[in-house]
C-alpha cells in the first residue's frame, strides 16, 4: 500500500507565526494530511476547503473535544500532539507523547485525550485543561496499540493492539488495564456505539469487523467486509457503521442491529479515515492516494462530493464551531493519596472558560452530587461562596477566555463500609453560558485493614510435654 508508513519519531519541528481569524460559525470536516504536515479545514455546508493549517511532522490521527473548541492532531512521525483552537483555526499547544503516536480519543467530558504509541506500547493521557501528559498506560510490549475510542459514559477506553490481535480495556478511573479481548488479525480502527453497548473494531488482514459486546467484552459477532479495511465510524443514531476498505477502494455499511453489510459505496483511492457530522446526514472518508475527502450521503449511501485537500490525507474529525460565546469546562480530580474506608479525601475541581468570549458577569453555579457513601466535610475555594446544605458553589466575577477560577477543594469522610469503587458527579453552568458541563469522576476506594490479619505473627506454640498417662 502506498502512502502511510512508521518511522521514528523525529524533532518537533518549528511552526510560522499564524494570522489569527475568526472562523465562522458552522460545521467543518477537520483533515489531517500525513504528507503535507497540515490539517485542511473543509467547511461542511458547501464542501470547500477554507483554511489550511501547519502542524506537527506526519499528522496521522485527529479529535474533536466535545465541545467543539479544540481539535487534536497526532503528529506520527514528530512524536507529539498539536492543539488547534477552532474559534481562529490556530495551533495553540504542541504535547510532546510516546514513540510513533497513531490514533487518539478524548473522553466525553473533554477533560482528557488518549493517544495510542504504537512503537513504544504505550497510551498517553493528556489532561486538556493545560495540555499536560498526566499519566503513562503500559500495555503489553510489541502490541502496537492504534485504533482508540471511549465509551460515552467515559468509563473505559477500548484500545487495538495491531501486533497481536487483541483490544486492552482501560479504566478511566485509575488509568488501568482491566481486560484483554482477543479479536482478529492486525486490529486497526475502532468505535463505539452511542449507546455504549458495542464496539466495532476493524480486522486489515481478515477483512472483518469484530463485534465486542462491553457489557461482558466478549466477541458476539463478525462481519466480513472489503478488502483490507482501515477505519470505522458508527452513525450518531447508532443504526450503522461505515468502514473504509483501503484495498478495493469502498466503505462498507453495516446495519448494526443485525451486523448485516447492507450496502458498498465507491470512493477515492485508498480510503483511510472516515467520520460521519453530528446529524448523521454524511460520511466523510479521507483518500489518502489521490488527495481528497469523498462525501457520503447517508439517506441513500450516494457519492454526493469528492473534495480536494492536502498530500495524504490520514485522518478526519468533524467540528460544530459555535457562535461566540463563553464554554466553562469542569475538571474534577482526587488530591493526595489514597481514598480509604473510614477516612477522609478530598476532590480538586476547576472551571475554565474554554469558549471565545469572556463570561458576562452573571452567577456562575458549582454543583456537586455524592454517592451515600461520601459525606461532605468542607468545601471552599478562594473567590468561591460555598455551602454544604446543597453542596454547591457560585462567584460572579468575569472569567477571560483560556482563564481559570482558583480551584475549589472539596473533602469527604468515607464510610467504612464503602464499595470499593463510587462515583459522582459535578457540574458547572452560568455566566452566560448555553449549556452545561458535567465531570464524573469514578475513585477507587482502599480498605487500609485488608489483609493484615494474614500478616499478623501467630502466637508461639506451646511446646511443653503434656502429662504422661500410666
Amino acid at each position: 500500500m502506498a502512502g502511510l508508513v512508521l518511522v521514528a519519531g523525529l524533532a518537533l519541528p518549528m511552526l510560522a507565526p499564524q494570522p489569527a481569524h475568526a472562523v465562522p460559525p458552522g460545521t467543518y470536516a477537520y483533515v489531517a494530511d500525513f504528507s503535507g504536515d497540515s490539517v485542511s479545514v473543509v467547511r461542511t455546508s458547501d464542501n470547500t476547503v477554507v483554511d489550511t493549517i501547519p502542524v506537527g511532522n506526519g499528522p496521522r490521527a485527529v479529535a474533536v473535544t466535545p465541545d467543539g473548541a479544540f481539535v487534536y492532531v497526532v503528529n506520527q512521525l514528530g512524536d507529539s500532539v498539536s492543539v488547534i483552537r477552532t474559534s481562529d483555526d490556530t495551533v495553540v499547544d504542541t504535547v510532546p507523547v510516546g514513540d510513533s503516536p497513531r490514533g487518539i480519543a478524548v473522553t466525553p467530558d473533554g477533560a482528557f485525550a488518549y493517544v495510542t504509541n504504537i512503537n513504544d506500547g504505550t497510551v498517553s493521557v493528556i489532561r486538556t485543561s493545560d495540555n499536560t501528559v498526566v499519566d503513562t498506560v503500559t500495555l503489553t510490549l510489541g502490541s502496537g496499540p492504534l485504533g482508540v475510542a471511549v465509551t460515552p459514559d467515559g468509563a473505559f477506553v477500548y484500545v487495538t493492539n495491531f501486533s497481536n490481535g487483541t483490544v486492552s480495556v482501560i479504566r478511566i478511573s485509575d488509568n488501568t488495564v482491566v481486560d484483554t479481548v482477543t479479536v482478529g488479525t492486525d486490529p486497526f480502527g475502532v468505535a463505539v456505539t452511542p449507546d455504549g453497548a458495542f464496539v466495532y473494531v476493524v480486522n486489515q488482514i481478515d477483512d472483518t469487523v469484530s463485534v465486542i459486546r462491553t457489557s461482558d467484552n466478549t466477541v458476539v459477532g463478525t462481519v466480513a467486509v472489503g478488502d483490507r479495511p482501515r477505519d470505522v465510524a458508527v452513525t450518531p443514531d447508532g443504526a450503522f457503521a461505515y468502514v473504509t476498505n483501503a484495498d478495493d477502494d469502498s466503505v462498507s455499511v453495516i446495519r448494526t442491529s443485525d451486523n448485516t453489510l447492507v450496502g458498498t459505496v465507491a470512493v477515492g483511492d485508498n480510503p483511510f479515515g472516515v467520520a460521519v457530522t453530528p446529524d448523521g446526514a454524511f460520511v466523510y472518508v479521507t483518500n489518502v492516494d489521490d488527495d481528497s475527502v469523498s462525501v457520503i450521503r447517508t439517506s441513500d449511501n450516494t457519492l454526493v462530493d469528492t473534495v480536494a485537500v492536502g498530500d495524504s490525507p490520514a485522518a478526519v474529525a468533524i467540528a460544530v464551531v459555535r457562535e461566540p460565546a463563553p464554554v466553562l469546562r469542569l475538571l474534577k480530580l482526587t488530591t493526595g493519596g489514597k481514598f480509604e474506608k473510614g477516612r477522609t479525601g478530598s476532590y480538586r475541581l476547576t472551571v475554565s472558560n474554554t469558549g471565545n468570549e469572556a463570561t458576562d458577569g452573571s452567577t456562575v453555579t458549582l454543583t456537586d452530587t455524592l454517592p451515600a457513601d461520601l459525606t461532605p466535610v468542607s468545601l471552599g475555594g478562594t473567590g468561591w461562596s460555598c455551602t454544604l446544605t446543597p453542596l454547591s458553589c457560585t462567584r460572579s466575577d468575569i472569567l477571560a477566555p483560556g482563564a481559570s477560577y482558583p480551584p475549589v477543594t472539596l473533602t469527604v469522610k468515607i464510610a467504612k463500609n464503602a464499595p470499593n469503587h463510587v462515583t459522582n458527579i459535578a457540574t458547572v453552568s452560568g455566566g452566560g453560558t448555553t449549556g452545561t458541563s458535567t465531570a464524573t469522576s469514578t475513585t477507587t476506594i482502599h480498605d487500609r485493614n485488608k489483609g493484615k490479619d494474614k500478616d499478623r505473627p501467630k502466637p508461639p506454640r506451646d511446646d511443653r510435654p503434656g502429662p504422661r498417662h500410666t
